[in-house]
């Protein structure tokens, strides 16, 4: 009887996470040298090198790019091409890393030879222990996987995945012995979103004081809501005659008060203000804004200095425009 779309779907899917778990469980001490190796190797300020053709070629070129993001200097090298001169990618202190399940693959093997000639040390990652790759090489990490997810067992499905979850696997861990932080992160990554939330500063993004509605604890409602509109916010900061954070005051309080208090725009804000607000010093990164705001279901933060006096103050409608979320 012929399977159901959904069903032959799902059979994939447990097929692979199948293999991703047998990979998981057969790591060892082998992986554990893989990730000396190469520790040692970005320390002595040398670089990895990926190779691989096919299917394991467009994971080498992934893998490359995430041991890179991440603090460990990598590049993916083409056995082709590297025969007709990118062999020159690879320098003193290097580490080679091939990746071939069958380990037999021709095009990677002709190659292997002479970049081992330039004294570099080879590392396969390889289903097969005994295959050519594996006897060429001074590192062999294996990785069987029980099958593919193609009916035939031939096209490259499994192996891909698990491969590709042993790159990150081996970045992160990399990541961890490197002490590789959400600043060098940022650093790594100065473009698109990613880039502006680790790198972005409160301070950064903040509505400056001129910019901001700022009033005494003895103004009345209607001067702050004056205030509000002159500085189009959405909210008032209410601070001391030194500057110092006493409370907030937002629209939505104003909605509130109007529906019980007649006389609401006589009131003084020191009654009717939100005292203690949610508030944040201007070097916290703008992915800590976030944070607090999501959690809180807030819509304005205060941003204030080490001393509690207020810089300026964050409105979430502003940050789709600077691009942090």
């Amino acid at each position: 009887m012929q399977k159901t779309i959904l069903e032959r779907a799902r059979e994939v899917f447990d097929i692979e996470i199948n293999g991703v778990q047998a990979l998981r469980d057969n790591l060892g001490e082998h992986f554990e040298m893989l990730v000396k190796s190469c520790a040692s190797t970005i320390e002595k300020g040398g670089k990895l090198v990926i190779t691989g053709i096919g299917k394991s070629g467009y994971i080498g070129k992934k893998m490359a790019a995430t041991l890179s993001s991440v603090g460990s200097p990598a590049v993916f090298m083409h056995p082709v091409e590297a025969r007709h001169g990118d062999l020159g990618i690879i320098q003193k202190n290097d580490l080679l890393i091939a990746l071939s399940y069958s380990g037999e693959t021709e095009e990677l093997l002709v190659v292997l030879t002479p970049a081992k000639r330039l004294g570099v040390e080879l590392v396969a990652i390889t289903g097969n222990p005994d295959s050519t790759l594996a006897k060429m090489s001074d590192l062999v990490v294996e990785m069987p996987v029980p099958r593919e997810a193609c009916p035939f067992n031939l096209a490259p499905t499994t192996t891909t995945t698990a491969l590709l979850v042993l790159g990150d696997a081996l970045a992160l861990v990399l990541l961890d012995m490197h002490g590789f932080s959400k600043s060098d992160y940022g650093r790594l990554h100065p473009g698109g979103a990613i880039g502006r939330m680790v790198t972005t500063r409160a301070a950064d993004i903040m509505r400056k004081l001129e910019n901001s509605a700022i009033v005494k604890p003895s103004s009345t409602v209607r001067e702050t809501i004056y205030a509000m509109s002159h500085a189009r916010c959405g909210s008032a900061i209410i601070a001391d005659k030194n500057g110092r954070l006493l409370g907030i005051f937002t629209d939505g309080d104003f909605r509130r008060l109007a529906e019980k208090e007649e006389k609401v725009l006589e009131l003084v804000m020191e009654n009717v203000m939100t005292r203690n607000p949610v508030s944040i010093t201007a070097d916290a990164l703008a992915v800590e804004v976030l944070k607090i705001l999501e959690q809180r279901r807030i819509d304005d933060i205060v941003v204030t200095d080490g001393n509690g006096l207020v810089q300026g103050f964050i409105d979430v409608q502003d940050l789709p425009g600077l691009k942090i979320m």
